[in-house]
């Protein structure tokens, strides 16, 4: 294992990859980074649509649909699922040693239904049953509409990755989501240690529509406020975390062998370039949460990271103070997450709409193809 890898381990934070393609998962570069530390998979429409224009690693199941005669929306799902399915063996013998904390591979409900409750429900289900696999997570949004789906998903003994969580608000709102959901799993007769979650908080894009408004004010202290509210919203999130987890209510689901649902510190890639590039992951540390990382977030997390300990224990006031000094400034806190999260949902829905595109034109090249010999 990497050595910072492992003092991040030691610290509590499990590592994972935001990242995931059938280049991974066959050519071995996915065995090769579990061999040096990282615990667990998480994917979006996004990597979906980058890993379906690369390589032909695609092209033996695309010609065994095209025979099939299935349309774009199935074949995606086939593609995707597989994606995943192979994810989650590799990734299997982490989910056996680690009793199922980690070893897990997320797998993202069609995000043109985050605003429809019933259609995220029966998306849950369905790719649960397809992919078949108890390692597997399924990826939820944490729209209003959103959160009664992770209740029903837990209460019926699907894990649940929750994503797009922005504000502390919707944060607390999805933690007891959870709660209800693994409540109600119990009274269904589910094993509810057998039961995962964990609840995905934004970070860098925080941070970079901050940091646009705090830019167009351009005094000193706006400017000394700059790449300060990623970290300082993600710490009040696990302040948020402690709070909730320490309640009577969890006492009592935790003493039937229930997990806590840890905070996974997501977007965690910088996308200011004079920012340090391990940012946050060293600044968010502590027990019991993930860090999910894009490859290149990675790969100087073990080259250069500097793991000092937990960075968020002890910064709650600091951090409050951070997220009250720009509402004087006139950036509404409420008015970021908001659009925020508007624009994650678009993002990811435009990212389904190349995927489809994508897999579209491949079904079309294959068939030609076939119908050409």
């Amino acid at each position: 294992m990497s050595n910072n890898l492992e003092t991040l381990h030691q610290h509590g934070v499990s590592v994972w990859l935001d990242d995931l393609s059938r280049e991974l998962t066959d050519g071995g570069e996915l065995q090769r980074l579990v061999d040096a530390g990282v615990l667990g998979v998480t994917s979006n429409p996004t990597i979906f649509a980058t890993a379906l224009s690369k390589g032909d690693r695609y092209t033996d199941q695309v010609k065994e649909l095209v025979g099939k005669g299935v349309d774009t929306e199935e074949a995606v799902f086939h593609i995707t699922t597989e994606d995943v399915r192979r994810a989650c063996d590799v990734l299997k013998p982490v989910f056996d040693r680690t009793d199922g904390i980690d070893g897990r591979v997320s797998l993202e409900v069609d995000p043109r239904q985050a605003r429809d409750t019933a259609a995220t429900e029966a998306s849950a289900r369905r790719l649960w049953e397809a992919v078949g696999r108890e390692n597997l997570h399924i990826k939820i949004p944490a729209t209003v509409e959103g959160l009664p789906a992770i209740t029903t998903a837990l209460s019926e003994g699907i894990s649940v990755n929750v994503t797009l969580i922005f504000s502390l608000d919707r944060y607390r709102a999805v933690m007891q989501a959870f709660l209800t959901g693994l409540e109600q799993a119990k009274q269904n007769g589910h094993d509810i240690s057998r039961i995962h979650s964990v609840a995905s908080f934004f970070v860098s894009r925080v941070d970079t529509e901050v940091d646009r408004r705090l830019g167009e004010i351009g005094t000193d202290e706006a400017n000394a406020l700059r790449s300060k509210a990623g970290l300082a919203n993600a710490r009040l999130a696990y302040q948020a975390y402690e709070e909730v987890f320490s309640t009577p209510r969890w006492q009592v689901l935790k003493e039937a062998g229930a997990h806590a649902q840890r905070p996974l510190w997501a977007s965690t890639g910088v996308k200011d370039p004079n920012l340090p590039d391990t940012l946050y992951v060293t600044g968010l540390v502590a027990e019991n949460t993930v860090n999910t990382m894009p490859g290149k977030t990675l790969d100087a997390t073990i080259d250069h990271g500097e793991v000092t300990g937990d960075t968020i224990r002890g910064s709650y006031g600091e951090s409050q103070s951070v997220l009250d000094d720009l509402e004087r400034l006139g950036i509404s806190y409420t008015e970021v997450v908001e659009l925020l999260e508007t624009e994650g949902l678009d993002k990811f829905e435009k990212s389904w709409t190349e995927l489809l595109q994508t897999v579209t034109d491949e079904l079309e090249r294959v068939k030609t193809q076939v119908e050409a010999q």
